[in-house]
């Protein structure tokens, strides 16, 4: 059974930083892509960033871009978000997820991703 458990949310001060780790397991075969999703109170779920597991190439939003590193640990069959500079609006529940090919994992869409987790909150206060 595979299950994504992410871990390392909190309550920041703007400007600090944290770093979310998403432990995989249950896994036949080593997903596509991974990626981090979030989704703040009244919004819609958007996508933070996302690795090509294979070659490690990386997309990230633009909001994020220059604050947020996306990383694997393939040993440890875990997924990392580091956070750097962060802001109020970084305000949300971060999601782990994880796509079996390419072209799902390239839409970027939340619904394309076969394996989610349960989310970890990232509170940042002014």
């Amino acid at each position: 059974q595979v299950q994504l458990v992410e871990s390392g949310g909190g309550s920041v001060q703007a400007g600090g930083s944290l770093r979310l780790s998403c432990a995989a397991s249950g896994f036949i075969y080593k997903p596509v892509c991974m990626g981090w999703f979030r989704q703040a109170p009244g919004k819609e779920r958007e996508g933070v960033a996302r690795i090509y597991t294979g070659a490690g190439s990386t997309y990230y939003a633009d909001s994020v871009k220059g604050r947020f590193t996306i990383s694997q640990d393939n040993a440890k069959n875990t997924l990392y978000l580091q956070m750097s500079s962060l802001k109020p609006e970084d305000t949300a529940m971060y999601y782990c997820a994880a796509a079996q090919t390419r072209t799902l994992c390239s839409s970027g869409y939340w619904s394309q991703f076969a394996y989610k987790g349960q989310g970890t909150q990232v509170t940042v206060s002014s």
